[in-house]
């Protein structure tokens, strides 16, 4: 599992977190009863805070996807049902999104100047039925 924090990005480090679990989660890279680092581990390997990881831990878990078991460890909980798979999917999209628009932003860019070419790209996508492949463009 591969977590990365930008410590610089205007979003919190535990919402980062929660995002990339999330979206590992709804891609497949986890899936259910796959343990994830002690809260210490996790901490250590990211170089921040034991809490903002407890934080991020805890509020994943109040929503239901991965479970602590005291002495034993935090695991990815099943979906509970398929909506609860499609939140996930909807969850990751905004994520895709989120992180994009912050992209472009610490790039410079404003929205103005991303609106016409996602607008493109959108409108290609629907003709051709597919997203344009990476190096076309």
């Amino acid at each position: 599992m591969q977590i990365a924090v930008d410590l610089i990005s205007k979003v919190p480090i535990y919402v980062q977190i929660i995002d990339q679990i999330k979206h590992m989660i709804a891609t497949g890279v986890l899936r259910p009863d796959d343990q994830l680092p002690t809260v210490r581990q996790l901490a250590t390997d990211l170089r921040v805070n034991f809490n903002t990881i407890a934080r991020a831990y805890r509020m994943l878990d109040e929503e239901g996807l991965i479970s602590t078991q005291h002495g034993r460890g935090t695991y990815i909980l099943a979906p509970v049902s398929e909506q609860n798979g499609e939140t996930l999917r909807r969850q990751d999209l905004d994520w895709l999104t989120r992180h994009y628009l912050n992209e472009a932003y610490q790039l410079g860019y404003s929205a103005e100047d991303i609106q016409p070419i996602l607008a493109e790209y959108l409108q290609a996508w629907r003709e051709k039925g597919a997203p344009p492949a990476e190096h076309e463009g």
